[in-house]
């Protein structure tokens, strides 16, 4: 398989404060991982440099068989697939679900005088349907629920068909329902043999759709472990991550944790 991402010694300095620190990660083709770790352990800022938003301060990272620093990365990021908090928030409230979807076709948010093709509007309606987000094409993303929001961009992240999908924390702040209707979308979609290779951040393991091979476990800015899933989800691999003692159980296709009794 290929190297679809590949992150050598990459360290990135703010002033005094280092938050990723010699990290040396590779994604191959084929792969779905998930990244785990405690707040502030550089999981959304591996996902920056993943997706070309953010340069190391030191080390190597080359995307889709690209090197940072040496490739135009507005060429490169409609090749990568990005779903974020920082990415929604750009997202003008007043915007049709449906433009929040056909946007990323230009790469923007935003709709201004941009003219698209029939194509471009069947994939954004084929896209809505799969995430279950097309009877809401005509609303307002402002109006949406957080579950809703969430389905819309990740629909939205697909809408170039990239190589490379990133999702961070799709699952955030939504309740028990939302949280599983999107685990079982992202899980369909894990599956697929014709989807991107996909990267996902994370907190929680209840959050881990099944489909999803490999691990990578952060703390404090270092790869603490790094593997297929079902021997890097470990309960002494979690339990180091997170500084406390944890039970690790797998119920069918899905994981849970919890704090040791």
């Amino acid at each position: 398989m290929s190297d679809v991402l590949d992150l050598q010694d990459v360290s990135i300095r703010r002033g005094t404060t280092t938050i990723l620190d010699g990290v040396s990660w590779t994604v191959r083709d084929g792969e779905r991982w998930v990244v785990l770790g405690r707040n502030g352990a550089g999981k959304t800022t591996l996902l920056q440099i993943a997706a070309g938003r953010m340069h190391p301060s030191s080390g190597t990272a080359d995307l889709l068989g690209s090197r940072l620093g040496r490739v135009d990365v507005f060429e490169l990021r409609p090749r990568i697939g990005l779903s974020s908090a920082a990415l929604a928030d750009r997202i003008p409230a007043g915007e049709l679900v449906r433009d929040v979807v056909l946007t990323a076709a230009y790469g923007v948010t935003g709709r201004w005088r941009e003219a698209y093709e029939s194509l471009d509007e069947g994939r954004a309606q084929d896209l809505m349907a799969a995430f279950g987000v097309d009877h809401l094409a005509s609303r307002r993303f402002g109006t949406l629920s957080e579950g809703e929001r969430k389905r819309a961009q990740i629909a939205r992240s697909l809408m170039t068909d990239p190589e490379l999908l990133l999702l961070d924390e799709p699952a955030a702040g939504l309740d028990l329902g939302g949280r599983e209707e999107l685990v079982s979308a992202l899980a369909e979609l894990a599956r697929d043999r014709r989807s991107p290779v996909m990267v996902l951040v994370t907190h929680h393991v209840e959050e881990i759709p099944p489909g999803f091979t490999h691990l990578l476990l952060l703390r404090d800015g270092k790869v603490h472990s790094a593997g297929p899933m079902e021997e890097t989800l470990t309960a002494e691999n979690l339990s180091s991550a997170f500084g406390l003692e944890l039970v690790v159980d797998r119920h069918g296709d899905r994981w849970a944790a919890r704090a040791a009794s």
